[in-house]
């Protein structure tokens, strides 16, 4: 059998058992399994521990769970109820006001959990009963949430992007640099189409009636701001050479432990100190299911590289005689169609490290494919058969169908679609702050 045919065959199976609602580590895990024992026979078990705890044994790793305590933290918390009421008393002037408002709190949530579910279900829990009351039709309540939560995956600090960069063994600070300025944009192209939407269709208009006081708009930042200042500060340690990724997203996690404990556990009654092993317990959960992926992807990539179906795919790929562009457009399509049925970890453990080196070849920086890449399976996370974040605001509003969701964050797949273009057009607004930063890479 060929290499070809057999990755076939083994992208086959691997669907197969997805399909059939096996998790993805195990999933993963037996093909690779089913793979090498049918190539070499029984020789090859005593590989499989290695290369299984070998694919974790990793300090880069350790940020991982840190920044997913660091979120689970502030999830469990009223900051997200706080960070939205605080954006919808400064933005009620606007048309659409109270989506704006949620769209900004994700993206700034966003930069707290690195999470894309964690962004959707703290602010959705608000939000969109909020935006039902004052009139918003349920597809735009549901699905500006579910768009505003895939920002989670690209603006720093994005655990996605930290599995990229250990995956490609690329700078992890150098990638939350890159994806900063890209993450804004999507945010700023998200609220333009959110403004002409709710002007078009004459949503959202009674809210520019209310007004508040600057007092009571400062009033509410007191909460809100301690959380931004950690932000500020992990950015702070991490491009500043303070500190590495897993130092600084340790001390993050402390001190949003810190504060939430101090902010909603004695000066509010909506919060108890009791939450903290539920804080934990959801944060072992979720690393596991990570490190699981991960280690099961690095058996996976050890059975594509041993029967030669990595290097047969990247050199069939790279003898292509297309213009790069072209070819980066079949990649962005692999991306979109691989996102539509993985989930983003899975498809970055599997993808990256194949099509990096076919994308430095034709010239393209790494840095600014990670953004790419990471703009794709935000596509993903909004889109069906998976559609993670589909199913989280379901779950969060079940009265609301998944087709009314599905409308609703249709128009905002548009917006990231743009947001690929301009980076193609525009590399530099990824780039510019790493060069400016950390210097020109490699």
């Amino acid at each position: 059998m060929t290499p070809l045919l057999s990755g076939l065959v083994m992208m086959v199976v691997l669907f197969a058992l997805l399909g059939i609602g096996t998790p993805i580590a195990f999933a993963l895990g037996l093909v690779a399994f089913g793979a090498l024992y049918a190539s070499y026979g029984i020789s090859f078990l005593d590989t499989i521990g290695e290369q299984f705890f070998t694919s974790i044994a990793s300090f880069g790793l350790v940020a991982i769970p840190m920044f997913i305590l660091m979120g689970a933290a502030v999830a469990s918390s009223p900051a997200g109820k706080d960070l939205y009421e605080a954006l919808d008393r400064w933005l009620n002037r606007v048309p659409g006001g109270l989506v704006l408002s949620n769209l900004g709190a994700c993206s700034i949530f966003s930069a707290l959990s690195g999470s894309s579910p964690a962004t959707c279900a703290a602010i959705g829990k608000m939000g969109i009963p909020e935006m039902r009351k004052r009139g918003y039709p349920p597809e735009i309540a549901s699905g500006s949430i579910a768009a505003g939560g895939t920002l989670g995956i690209l603006i720093p600090p994005s655990v996605t992007m930290i599995i990229y960069g250990i995956a490609t063994e690329t700078s992890i600070g150098r990638l939350f640099l890159a994806g900063l300025i890209p993450g804004l944009m999507l945010t700023v192209y998200f609220m333009i189409y959110t403004i002409w939407a709710c002007k078009r269709r004459g949503i959202g208009l009674s809210e520019l009636t209310r007004s508040y006081t600057m007092s009571e708009r400062f009033q509410a930042l007191p909460r809100v701001l301690p959380f931004l200042a950690i932000i500020v500060a992990v950015l702070y340690v991490l491009y500043g050479g303070v500190a590495t990724p897993s130092e600084a997203a340790g001390i993050g996690a402390l001190f949003c432990l810190v504060l939430v404990a101090i902010v909603y556990g004695i000066f509010s009654t909506t919060w108890k100190f009791g939450q903290m092993p539920v804080i934990f317990r959801d944060t072992l959960k979720e690393s596991v299911m990570i490190m699981m992926i991960i280690a099961a992807s690095e058996i996976f990539a050890f059975a594509l590289s041993s029967m030669f179906i990595t290097q047969t795919i990247a050199q069939t790929i790279a003898d292509m005689d297309v213009n790069r562009w072209v070819l980066l457009g079949i990649i962005n399509l692999f991306l979109l169609v691989a996102g539509f049925f993985l989930p983003p970890v899975g498809v970055i453990l599997m993808t990256a490290p194949i099509l990096l080196p076919i994308i430095t070849d034709a010239g393209f920086d790494p840095y600014w494919f990670a953004v790419i890449l990471t703009i794709n399976m935000e596509i993903g996370l909004i889109t069906p058969p998976v559609g993670l974040n589909l199913y989280v605001i379901n779950g969060i509003a079940p009265d609301i169908s998944l087709g009314q969701i599905l409308r609703g964050s249709m128009p905002y797949v548009f917006c990231m679609v743009a947001g690929i273009v301009t980076l193609c057009l525009f590399p530099q607004i990824a780039l510019f702050l790493p060069d400016l930063i950390m210097g020109p890479s490699l």
